[in-house]
């Protein structure tokens, strides 16, 4: 039995659902039917996203239970856990990250040229060396063990569990970055009080997320690998995010596109509809879905950059 096979088997043999009976975002018990699908990437195993009937938005439900989590990111092929370079898809994904590694610096150097700086899901650290590098001071979370054992014996870096959150001393960051992170956090509430809690008055937070109201969603449907179920807990829109922001007394102050998801979220709705990475296709409706974003902010993935009011 391979390695996949014997986790899909675990997997379903083992573990338990936690059905939400409230929206996370405006609390209502009133939900229906979003779109089915499965997790294509690993176990196969059917879910369902939900839509609330109040605020409309929309979130995995049923979901695994936070305990049992973890086991859908153990393989080799989930990259920035493993950080491999095997493979035409590893090695196009690592040349990309080299470069909006530089994009995100640039970003944050906008409102903000050195301080302290937070980021939560480092994974193996290649972001937080980077702006280590440019003299940056830097702390990460890494909530699984073996790659946050990765981002401290290969770069030195300082990064702890997820559980050290509750750790940190109020207002203790300028930025706070969460790069396609939020989209997996269990406790969504929770973790937005803790972001309000630890950046500094005059910070910057920093969130990327998949963007459900994208057109290359519209194109795959329920094979949208930027559902990615159930690793993905919510399906976030602008909307969704404003709503979120202003209930934990957030304002929005920009929002920009991540042009390059677009073709790499296509690529995987390509192999996960037909089997196959049909680079041609993906190629072609990642296009056609930042040209039809433009101006408008529906691309693929969309960096939210937040302050406090």
């Amino acid at each position: 039995m391979s390695k996949r096979n014997g986790i899909k088997s675990e997997l379903i043999q083992s573990c338990r659902m936690e059905v939400l009976k409230n929206c996370p975002i405006c609390g209502s018990e009133l939900f229906e039917p979003f779109i089915s699908g499965k997790d294509y990437f690993l176990t196969g195993e059917a879910f369902g996203i939900v839509k609330c009937r109040s605020c409309g938005f929309r979130f995995t439900n049923p979901r695994p239970e936070a305990s049992n989590l973890g086991k859908y990111y153990e393989s080799t092929d989930y990259i920035s856990h493993s950080n491999t370079q095997n493979g035409l898809f590893a090695s196009v994904y690592q040349l990309v990250r080299k470069y909006t590694l530089g994009r995100k610096l640039s970003l944050i150097r906008r409102f903000q040229k050195n301080g302290e700086i937070l980021d939560i899901g480092c994974a193996t650290g290649q972001f937080l060396n980077f702006v280590k590098q440019n003299g940056w001071k830097t702390t990460g979370i890494e909530p699984d063990d073996k790659t946050r054992h990765k981002a401290i014996t290969e770069y030195g870096l300082q990064v702890f569990p997820e559980e050290n959150l509750d750790t940190f001393q109020k207002a203790s960051f300028e930025i706070i970055t969460l790069w396609h992170v939020l989209e997996h956090v269990s406790e969504l509430n929770e973790r937005m009080a803790q972001l309000k809690f630890l950046l500094k008055p005059s910070g910057t937070l920093f969130i990327a997320v998949p963007n459900c109201n994208s057109f290359d969603a519209k194109i795959y449907g329920e094979f949208w690998a930027g559902y990615d179920l159930p690793r993905h807990l919510y399906h976030f829109t602008k909307a969704d995010m404003k709503l979120l922001a202003e209930k934990f007394g957030f304002k929005i102050v920009k929002i920009l596109p991540m042009k390059f998801d677009s073709f790499y979220v296509s690529l995987l709705s390509e192999k996960y509809k037909s089997g196959k990475m049909r680079w041609l296709p993906a190629f072609w409706n990642g296009l056609l879905s930042n040209l039809k974003s433009m101006p408008v902010n529906g691309h693929s993935s969309l960096i939210y950059v937040l302050a406090l009011k």
